[in-house]
């Protein structure tokens, strides 16, 4: 398969959506996407009331951070995310390059398409240094608890961290249904343990409710001014993992992450910050640990080992999300095809993909051991979060609006209200820029231009085979009256576009002068069904004597094998020896044009991805033995 030719594309259908909401549904959903906003007690609340001071913090400044922290899970996760963003699904998958598909069907105009197309995929490169930082910063917030037990093992911290992590991504080939079901019972421990004590806590200091009210998060802004606004960037660490919600729906559906949230997580998590404020309500000194302090002496080391796995599963939810926003890539055209694992027979959504899962290991390997603490990885978290909070928004207006019917004033509105509020945190943690949120950006920035690299390259390959290639009713009409040659032999010829003659044979027409006695034109589709039945795999055409079309269809969960299904051509007539047959790919070798409309660094990206890509012959499994490549310099 050429990087010139359009590749086998799989067939755009519904995707299987879950119905129902089942106990081992919701004990995945636990396990995979709260995670990471489950671990935020840990840190959100002490890092937002060290910002007015080491001294004791007064009531009303106490009740105005909870206030901030328990308006900011209603409003941001709670109404934007699973009230309304996740109402745009694009056939059961989520996250933000669904939504920026969905704003692009809306849009007619080509400018205002390329500009939601930049924001969409900003947002998810964004999403992606997420993906690396939150696994770096969670894990070493788990191991660097064996600090406190023993302060002798702090030299351990880093290997142990290292040897954790590397286990981690190594049971995602097992798949984010066997995960969630790992790890769903701990978190599901983990967030009874939450709001038990939290409960216990409230009880004792129940004026600490107040803070219900937005009033006192009001008061707090316009008391203190700068410190709050600065406060804010330790606030948003409450809501880190709202997007993976949005972006983990083809995994487990949105009923399911619905339901987890409503009735179990968010009650757990309000518990919890409301009991940790009662207690430094009630003994000012517990702010310097207020999450472990709430716990019983009796029960320290249990809660440290708790908090350990729980923090470790903290990072599933990027992750998974990761798989979930490559996918989407790859079906857009802004990464190169990679193999795509189904792991499951019932969930089309529940993937893995082996290439990002190894590059996501390695990127959070670096992180750990170059910033070595997660005191100094803080810095660089929330400013990726709070960048795609803000792509979210831009692009839901634009959804509501058009797809959903909204007034504009009431998507402008209610949207832009998002906007300002994820501006306002996306500025507090711009603070943080020196001292290591230039790490997400720069993630950012470098899988943005990676990614428009690649499909400016397509573009440009694509428009050029277009112009080179043969419509196929065209070149049929005129064989019969033609003089080439028919030698023995079968020829395969791959296209992902079946009414145009592939470029791989006319480069052999071009320079053998010769076409094979049968030829076979192979389009390979996939369908939205775990496996397709044996007597539906393949539908054959006959458009000239010794010349068929063959559509090739396979279930999500199946891996292609063109030789043993071309060999079940034999039942409907089609004479083939798959093993004997000759498989013709092309081969472009780029050079730059006397006008080139590609610059040299975005060539050079391009080029290593296209080396990169998951060959042909692997992913439809084509013995190397029987390929003919044809090569052919293609300018651009």
């Amino acid at each position: 398969m050429s990087v010139a030719e359009p590749e086998a594309e799989a067939e755009v259908l519904p995707h299987h959506v879950p119905h129902g909401v089942t106990m081992p549904l919701l004990l995945g959903v636990l396990g995979v996407v709260y995670g990471d906003i489950g671990t935020s007690p840990l840190y959100a609340l002490k890092a937002s009331i060290d910002q007015f001071g080491s001294e004791k913090i007064a009531q009303a400044d106490l009740l105005g951070v909870l206030s901030l922290i328990f308006w900011s899970l209603i409003l941001v996760v709670t109404v934007k995310y699973v009230l309304l963003v996740m109402r745009a699904d694009n056939r059961g998958e989520g996250g933000i390059l669904a939504l920026m598909v969905l704003a692009q069907r809306s849009m007619q105009n080509a400018k205002f398409r390329k500009l939601l197309a930049l924001v969409g995929i900003g947002g998810a490169c964004l999403f992606f240094g997420d993906g690396v930082i939150t696994p770096a910063i969670s894990v070493l917030s788990a191991i660097e608890g064996m600090e406190d037990v023993a302060p002798s093992l702090k030299e351990w911290v880093l290997p142990v961290s290292a040897v954790v992590i590397v286990a981690l991504f190594a049971v995602q080939s097992r798949g984010t249904g066997s995960v969630g079901r790992i790890f769903g019972p701990v978190m599901a421990v983990w967030f009874i343990t939450l709001g038990g004590l939290g409960v216990i806590q409230l009880v004792q200091n129940p004026q600490v409710l107040w803070a219900l009210s937005p009033t006192y998060g009001i008061a707090l802004c316009a008391t203190h001014g700068w410190t709050a606004f600065v406060a804010l960037g330790s606030v948003v660490l409450a809501v880190t993992g709202a997007e993976a919600l949005y972006a983990d729906m083809g995994h487990f559906g949105a009923a399911s992450i619905r339901v987890a949230w409503n009735l179990f997580v968010l009650p757990c998590l309000v518990l919890n910050y409301f009991g940790q404020g009662a207690l430094v309500l009630a003994d000012p000194s517990a702010a310097q640990s207020p999450f472990y302090r709430m716990a019983p002496s009796w029960g320290l080391i249990p809660m440290i080992v708790l908090a350990t796995l729980a923090t470790v599963i903290a990072s599933q939810a990027l992750i998974s999300g990761a798989y979930s926003v490559t996918r989407q890539c790859m079906q857009l055209g802004y990464l190169p095809r990679m193999r795509v694992d189904h792991t499951s027979a019932t969930e089309e959504g529940q993937i893995y993909v082996p290439q990002i899962n190894t590059a996501l290991m390695v990127g959070v390997l670096v992180l750990v051991f170059a910033f070595r603490s997660s005191d100094a990885l803080a810095s660089a978290y929330g400013i990726a979060v709070t960048g795609t909070f803000i792509c979210t928004c831009i692009l839901s207006i634009v959804v509501f609006r058009r797809q959903f019917g909204w007034a504009r004033w009431m998507a402008l509105g209610i949207f832009g209200a998002f906007t300002l509020m994820d501006t306002m945190f996306f500025a507090a943690n711009a603070l943080k820029i020196p001292e290591g949120g230039w790490v997400p950006l720069m993630l950012g920035l470098g899988l943005l231009a990676l990614m428009t690299s690649w499909r400016r390259g397509r573009d440009l390959l694509v428009d050029r085979w277009k112009q080179d290639s043969l419509p196929l009713a065209a070149f049929l009409a005129r064989l019969p009256h033609s003089r080439t040659i028919r030698v023995p032999g079968m020829a395969v010829f791959m296209t992902g576009s079946p009414d145009y003659v592939p470029g791989a044979l006319l480069h052999n027409l071009k320079h053998n002068k010769v076409l094979h006695e049968k030829v076979l034109f192979v389009t390979v589709s996939t369908r939205d069904v775990p496996e397709m039945p044996t007597d539906e795999r393949a539908k054959v055409t006959e458009l000239a004597p010794g010349i068929h079309r063959v559509l090739l269809r396979y279930g999500y969960m199946e891996s292609p094998n063109l030789p043993r299904d071309l060999s079940m051509l034999r039942d409907q007539g089609v004479e083939i020896e798959p093993m004997q047959a000759s498989y013709f790919l092309g081969r472009e070798t780029l050079v730059r044009a006397m006008a080139p409309k590609m610059a040299i660094w975005r060539m050079w990206l391009f080029l290593f991805l296209a080396r990169n890509a998951t060959p042909a012959t692997e992913f439809f499994r084509i013995p190397s033995d029987r390929v003919v490549e044809l090569g052919v310099r293609v300018a651009i």
